[in-house]
């Protein structure tokens, strides 16, 4: 390996983190426009101002760029949750601010949530791999946050913790989806009072 080379693949990382935040956002507007299948690489390259070589390059297809783009989103998303980690000393309030969060993100993304809604329960779907892992890492940070509550007050444990899990992680998706969609008017406040209603059914009063 040449001095060059080496210098490249040091570089290529950094680079690669630029690129991809380029080119998630630039892909999420046109597929939150057409839907996954009806955009093309060389459509994503020239909306995030990437030639379609650099798109190969860092991501191989577009299959694989999706796919890549699809953990970045879940990167995002995720950092945002475990901001509010141990920000409340009351673990409901945690929740509520989580919930917050994932609300914000949704604004901000919305195309992504979109995505994930039309693909993560499509049968087959060429991300099915990629959605089941990214869905375990979400599922376990909010399961995290409801045995924090299940430590602090008295809940119903008829109620499944799984189930619970995904009672509140579709809600986020399909209450934050539907509120940019739909109902604009509904405040952030709002929807995170409806998801938090499913939470507060959990803990006895």
């Amino acid at each position: 390996m040449t001095t060059q080379d080496a210098g490249e693949k040091k570089l290529r990382p950094a680079r690669t983190n630029a690129t991809k935040q380029k080119l998630f956002e630039a892909s999420m507007e046109l597929i939150g426009e057409r839907g996954a299948a009806g955009v093309t690489v060389d459509e994503i390259a020239a909306a995030a101002g990437v030639s379609k070589g650099t798109v190969y390059y860092n991501f191989g297809s577009k299959s694989d760029l999706i796919a890549q783009l699809l953990r970045h989103g879940v990167d995002i998303l995720l950092a945002r949750l475990l901001s509010v980690k141990d920000s409340s000393a009351d673990p409901l309030a945690a929740m509520d601010e989580m919930i917050g969060q994932a609300m914000d993100f949704m604004a901000e993304y919305p195309s992504f949530a979109r995505l994930w809604v039309s693909e993560n329960w499509r049968t087959p779907s060429e991300w099915q791999d990629t959605f089941a892992e990214l869905r375990g890492r979400l599922l376990e940070v909010i399961g995290a946050a409801i045995e924090g509550v299940a430590g602090r007050y008295d809940v119903d444990e008829s109620i499944s913790q799984g189930s619970l899990e995904t009672a509140i992680f579709g809600a986020c998706f399909v209450v934050g989806l539907d509120r940019q969609t739909y109902n604009p008017e509904r405040t952030r406040e709002q929807s995170v009072a409806a998801i938090m209603a499913i939470m507060r059914g959990y803990v006895r009063k």
